[in-house]
């Protein structure tokens, strides 16, 4: 083995208790009391959803930023986007301007929840001098199909009287026309590429409003009003621009925001760890690393569908590098990781205690687990 080791340090965010930055910081502080020589590269990763904004400013010598935006029910919310370094690159999460936890569980309502402040806050990325947009739809209070973040950005849905529509997804029933005339000029030239990890079309029994509005607070009948509304909402986008996005996959996620981004804004969807990977500049960084450690929360069988510890671990083995998952929880069925990439994986809860408890010492429980496996791998160097 080589004298100065190289480990690229690659967690997601744990949620509640550390950042993906701050658990690289822990990760680094245990390695580093076993041996100084180690080089550790600390790449902050994401999955597309809660913390990509963060975890990819901070991978990369960014800028994060916050303006203020209308919420889902149209209050004012302070929402956060990002300038990757380079400044080149604008990142944002709907979720921050647009999302379920900025609704209290009394109020959460898709009928007339909207988008707008997602196009507010694209709006506000517009003020630099970017090219791209990266923009995650998970976690959204919304139904509307993007409807209120074209509107935001200066588009006009129109009803037979030739005026605008109210916001929130019930609303989509009245547009008989689509005016984009007046769309901001600046997008002409950003590219958007959509964090998306579901696969859902806009409408239908797999569709946005079916399988996603009740989390938001959608009754049975609600759902039904909303699908019909978005089902109109797509004819009047195919007559109008030929763009036919009912039955694509994705188009119902966020609550259709996919469709609109496709639709208004030429949006590419990606899986969101794909994304990330492809943002962060963290493939070159394995390519010279000895090892690789990751880690999130909580890991089990549902981390293959795209969670980050499975997408760190199987761009890691494209290289041949050895993958350690240091992680909160291990659920079940994890047996699938090892087949897939991830060659071990260590708890760092150290004995019984609260979720209060393991939050409160997530920090010093990640340096410690880390400080013990670098002890076990000096044993073999």
């Amino acid at each position: 083995m080589k004298n100065k080791m190289k480990i690229v340090l690659a967690p997601d965010s744990y949620k509640e208790s550390m950042t993906a930055l701050e658990a690289c910081d822990a990760m680094e502080k245990g390695i580093k009391k076993i041996d100084e020589n180690i080089e550790c590269i600390k790449v902050p990763m994401a999955d597309g959803g809660e913390g990509t904004t963060r975890s990819l400013v901070d991978a990369t010598g960014g800028e994060l930023l916050s303006v203020e935006v209308l919420g889902p029910l149209g209050k004012p919310v302070n929402a956060k986007y990002g300038i990757l370094g380079g400044g080149k690159i604008a990142v944002l999460e709907m979720a921050s301007a647009s999302g379920l936890e900025l609704v209290s569980l009394i109020d959460r309502n898709p009928m007339i929840t909207s988008t707008y402040g997602t196009g507010q806050l694209i709006k506000a990325c517009l003020q630099h001098p970017i090219e791209k947009i990266l923009i995650g739809i998970g976690g959204s209070a919304t139904n509307d199909g993007g409807a209120g973040m074209i509107e935001a950005l200066g588009g006009k849905l129109l009803d037979k009287s030739g005026n605008i529509i109210e916001r929130g997804g019930k609303y989509l029933k009245d547009i008989e026309s689509i005016d984009l005339s007046q769309v901001d000029k600046r997008l002409k030239d950003i590219e958007i590429i959509v964090a998306c990890d579901v696969n859902n079309p806009l409408i239908g029994d797999n569709g946005a409003s079916q399988i996603f509005g009740p989390q938001k607070g959608a009754t049975p009948e609600m759902v039904k009003e909303l699908d019909l509304s978005l089902k109109h909402f797509g004819e009047v986008i195919n007559k109008s621009l030929g763009i036919d996005i009912i039955t694509i996959a994705g188009a119902g996620a966020a609550g259709g925001l996919g469709a609109g981004l496709m639709a208004f804004l030429g949006g590419i969807l990606k899986p969101g760890i794909d994304m990330v990977i492809e943002y962060s500049g963290i493939e070159d960084k394995i390519k010279d690393a000895d090892m690789v450690w990751t880690g999130e929360g909580s890991i089990d069988n549902q981390t293959v569908f795209g969670k980050t510890p499975y997408g760190v671990a199987k761009l890691a083995k494209k290289y041949d590098k050895p993958v350690i998952a240091l992680v909160g929880a291990i659920g079940e069925k994890v047996d699938m990781l090892y087949e897939n990439g991830i060659d071990s994986i260590f708890s760092m809860v150290t004995g019984a205690m609260t979720l209060e408890d393991a939050f409160e010492r997530s920090e010093k429980n990640l340096e410690n687990l880390s400080e013990n496996i670098t002890r076990m791998i000096n044993i073999f160097k």
